[in-house]
């Protein structure tokens, strides 16, 4: 976390005073080096520290800053739009959460998992003491213990999480933030006020449409943190998913009205404020499920030993089809029109049956026990040994379910 907000704070920096575009180019690889430090960091970090009955409300937090920095950003570029100097001030600006993640992580303390990994017993046990406010954390202790010395025997974890056993762990780490971006949700957070534009709205109306987006985003986000360890994952998952297929159909149907397959046409104020309204139903079910999701599933299902690579998977995967599907968004908006909303639709439906059948509920379940859930999955059971399993109860509930 220090590493990578120390670099994007140069970043920023070099962002707001550049005089050609060389600089501009370096400044957003510095940015991109410090966004994914803090994406692989602060999940896990959150997902070790946290008890394992508000671990989701609280990773989701990862997921709120980032819901209130793009609100925040919109606020920004609608205030300096119409200065010539404006555009400085939307990327110099980034220097603001630059210093705050920097400073901030001096005063963090390591997880119990990194210090015993380091081999301070007594001092992991007194940190995990400290965070869960009692002295009765032997059995979590334990199961600390239990990991680490599960994580000290691979060689390796980029070899290890390639191996069968970790074969459940490999496909939510990759599908989860695939399925993420063919959402569609950054080619709509990205390209709002020029979506906006297309349908009618003026320059300053776009800008404020796109404000309005991430009003609902940070709003449905919170409704997650409250909602997430009550519901459970897989809830917010499926009715997300429903609630976004119904919204592109309709924004299909509403652009296709309109515009007609030759993309030719002009929408009514009428039509136009309708679908600002869909698009902002859809913002909302991504920002209780998918968004928030995205990272919290991952960051929490991994063992030790494969942990850190399970969420550098993650976030290199998440990062790769953002760039893509960023890059190719307004070509497939020219070329598909309102089919451009059908096709993502299409790819909800498959990552909602995704997960009504392979993604097992994970609330209140300790990090370090996830293995026990794992093994009683109906298809990736067949996957996890008994001896990965930890937890004092653990053996003793796989012989049960399997009796």
């Amino acid at each position: 976390m220090l590493f990578g907000g120390i670099v994007f704070l140069a970043g920023a920096i070099l962002n707001g005073v550049a005089v050609d575009v060389a600089m501009l180019i370096v400044g957003r690889l510095l940015l991109g080096v410090g966004v994914g430090f803090a994406n692989q960091s602060v999940p896990l970090y959150l997902s070790e520290m946290a008890p394992s009955q508000l671990r989701g409300a609280l990773n989701i937090g990862f997921q709120m800053a980032i819901t209130i920095g793009i609100l925040v950003a919109g606020l920004i570029n609608f205030t300096f739009a119409s200065k010539d100097w404006g555009w400085r001030a939307s990327l110099g600006l980034a220097a603001v959460p630059a210093i705050m993640i920097t400073v901030g992580s001096i005063f963090l303390p390591d997880t119990p998992n990194s210090i015993l990994a380091r081999g301070n017993t007594e001092k992991a046990r007194e940190m995990l003491k400290k965070i869960r406010g009692t002295d009765n954390v032997d059995e979590e202790f334990q199961d600390l213990i239990d990991a680490t010395h599960a994580a000290m025997r691979v060689d390796g974890q980029w070899s290890t999480i390639l191996k069968p056993e970790y074969r459940p762990h490999l496909a939510i780490c990759f599908l989860v933030p695939f399925f993420q971006q063919f959402t569609g949700i950054n080619v709509i957070m990205f390209y709002a006020p020029v979506l906006f534009k297309t349908l009618g709205f003026g320059d300053d109306a776009s800008l404020m449409s796109a404000v309005i987006t991430g009003l609902v985003n940070v709003f449905a986000t919170f409704i997650s943190i409250l909602a997430v360890d009550r519901l459970g994952r897989r809830a917010l998952f499926l009715e997300g998913g429903i609630q976004m297929i119904v919204s592109q159909v309709l924004v299909a149907v509403m652009i296709a009205k309109a515009f007609g397959s030759a993309g030719v046409g002009v929408m009514s104020k009428a039509d136009s404020l309708l679908v600002l309204i869909l698009i902002c139903f859809y913002v909302a079910a991504f920002a209780w499920s998918w968004g928030p999701l995205g990272w919290l599933v991952p960051s929490e299902i991994c063992p030790l030993e494969i942990r850190s690579a399970g969420q550098a998977i993650n976030v290199a995967v998440n990062m790769a089809f953002t760039f893509i599907i960023g890059q190719f968004f307004l070509t497939m908006l020219c070329h598909m029109k309102f089919g451009l909303f059908l096709f993502f639709a299409c790819w909800v439906v498959v990552m909602t049956l995704f997960i009504y059948f392979f993604l097992p509920e994970t609330k209140n379940v300790p990090i370090e026990e996830m293995n026990n859930v794992w093994r009683k999955h109906w298809f990736w059971g067949q996957y996890i040994p008994d001896d990965a399993v930890i937890g004092t109860a653990s053996s003793t509930k796989i012989k049960d379910m399997e009796a």
